[in-house]
Parts: structure tokens; C-alpha cells; sequence
């Protein structure tokens, strides 16, 4: 196993650690890596990649909860492993994702054992709460315009590509709207020159063009 992307992150011990328990993964773009109501057995560590973490409402429509990137983790599975609980969740891989699995019985351990442990877990959690509060936020103080641009920079960023390959109703069942109402706005931001639509793609110009 490749551990050298992430060695400046844990110590030597716990490197060794994660080689003998852990196992490597690699999941295709749109793939569910965990669903509602799994039990969850494993801690995922993003080598490569990124994922979205959803929730279901009553009516079966999806809530984007946050994004899970490079050398990050899933706060919401940190506690269903926490707590023998099933997941609550959806995570579906935003791109061709490596990760590694690490078996769940490993987490309070190694949480008394090493301190770079800790402080991985405890900061995933910090990271992925402030995000939750985000996506609240916007929910309550933002109008759709701006949750939409604020949702395609969040994407360039984590996804580090200025073209997404997405279409409206993707975009539209993140955002919890309706694929008209999205695409209505998509077209309104390429008019006013944000971004340019192609088949499926959303192009977002570099801050050097737009300068």
C-alpha cells in the first residue's frame, strides 16, 4: 500500500498501522461508496478523489450535507463507527476516488494511542461541522442565485477542475430545486459571463480570466 501521500500526516507507528489493517479501494465516479442504512464497518480515508455526503428527507429527496476530499474523512460515519449506529447517509463519489478502508475496531484505540490520530479526528469532525453550518446558512440566508454560485466555486475548488462534468437536474437534486429553476439560473450566470455551459459540462473561468 502507497501511504506517501499522507506520511507527513501520521506518525511512523501509525503509517505502519494503517499498511497492515487497511485496505486500499477505488471507486468509479457516480458510485454509491456507502448508503442508508448500512452498517458501517470501515472508516474511509480519501487518497484520491472526493465524495458528497447526502441526507434524505421524508419525500426521498437528497440534501447536500458536505464534501469529503484528499487526506479528509466522513464525520457522519466517524459516528455511526462511534456508536454501532447505521448510516444515516449517502456518499457518492464526485470523481474516480482511492481511498483507503480502515476497519472501524481501530478507531478508539488508536485514538488513546497515537496523538496524529486525534488530531485527525478531531479536526474532521471541526471541518465537517463548520461545513454542515455552511450548508444551513445558506439554506436559511441565501437566495438560490447565490447558493448555486456559491456551489460551483465549492466544486471547482475541491474537484480542482474549472470544467464540471454535470448536468442540470445533478445540479438541481443537490441544491434540493427543480432542473427549469436551476437551468433558468445557469443560463442567466452564462449571460452575465460566470460561467459557460456546454453538453453536461459547467465551465467556470479561472479568477486570472475574469480579472
Amino acid at each position: 500500500m502507497n501511504l506517501d501521500s499522507i506520511k507527513h500526516f501520521f506518525e511512523a507507528n501509525l503509517l505502519n498501522e494503517i499498511d497492515k489493517v487497511g485496505t486500499t479501494r477505488k471507486v468509479e465516479t457516480g458510485d454509491i461508496l456507502i448508503d442508508f442504512g448500512e452498517q458501517i464497518k470501515f472508516i474511509p480515508l480519501i487518497l484520491e478523489g472526493a465524495i458528497k455526503v447526502v441526507r434524505e428527507d421524508d419525500n426521498g429527496d437528497e440534501l447536500l450535507l458536505y464534501h469529503v476530499d484528499f487526506g479528509n474523512t466522513c464525520a457522519m460515519t466517524l459516528n455511526c463507527c462511534m456508536e454501532s449506529t447505521q448510516s444515516e447517509i449517502r456518499a457518492i463519489c464526485e470523481a474516480d476516488t482511492t481511498l483507503i478502508m480502515i476497519p472501524a475496531d481501530y478507531m478508539d484505540p488508536w485514538l488513546a494511542q497515537y496523538k496524529t490520530w486525534r488530531v485527525f479526528i478531531f479536526e474532521n469532525y471541526h471541518n465537517r461541522m463548520a461545513e454542515l453550518l455552511k450548508a444551513v446558512d445558506s439554506l436559511t440566508f441565501l437566495n438560490l442565485d447565490e447558493r448555486l454560485e456559491r456551489y460551483l466555486l465549492d466544486k471547482v475548488t475541491y474537484l480542482k477542475k474549472n470544467t464540471l462534468k454535470i448536468t442540470h437536474l445533478e445540479v438541481a437534486t443537490d441544491l434540493n430545486s427543480s432542473r427549469v429553476v436551476i437551468s433558468r439560473l445557469l443560463k442567466k450566470m452564462e449571460r452575465n459571463g460566470k460561467l459557460k455551459l456546454g453538453r453536461n459540462t459547467i465551465q467556470i473561468p479561472s479568477q486570472k480570466e475574469t480579472v
